[in-house]
């Protein structure tokens, strides 16, 4: 058996985005709620009885969470165009050097109903 424990976020930010279909509302500055999930994957420490301290989660994810929210997407450094793959990626950068047994990060906008769920390699 293997466990999943995961801890949810949100932020807020705006962005533009060249596409070809929506393409003027796309390429003005706008903005989405965006929910994040990352999820750690692993056995329970026997000492402990936790995959992972949430309490350390919770750490590595409030300092991401303010580099992402109330920013213009657009301008931060090594995220590229502001897709939802590329803030699963982003986020995953960030998130898993600190957090050994990072399994999945999701991100999605619970406004309009599309997500994007990056997972890792199977072992």
């Amino acid at each position: 058996m293997n466990y999943e424990i995961s801890q949810k976020f949100f932020f807020d930010a705006a962005h533009t985005l060249k596409r070809k279909i929506e393409a003027d509302s796309s390429r003005r500055i706008h903005g989405h709620t965006y929910n994040a999930e990352v999820t750690l994957s692993g056995q329970p420490d026997p000492h402990t009885g936790m995959v992972v301290d949430l309490g350390l989660v919770r750490q590595a994810v409030e300092q991401l969470r303010p580099r992402l929210d109330h920013h213009l997407l657009d301008d931060i450094k090594g995220l590229g165009p502001a897709t939802l793959e590329n803030l699963c990626a982003f986020i995953w950068r960030e998130l898993a050097p600190g957090l050994p047994g990072l399994a999945v990060v999701r991100v999605w906008r619970e406004s309009i109903g599309d997500s994007c769920t990056l997972r890792a390699a199977p072992r």
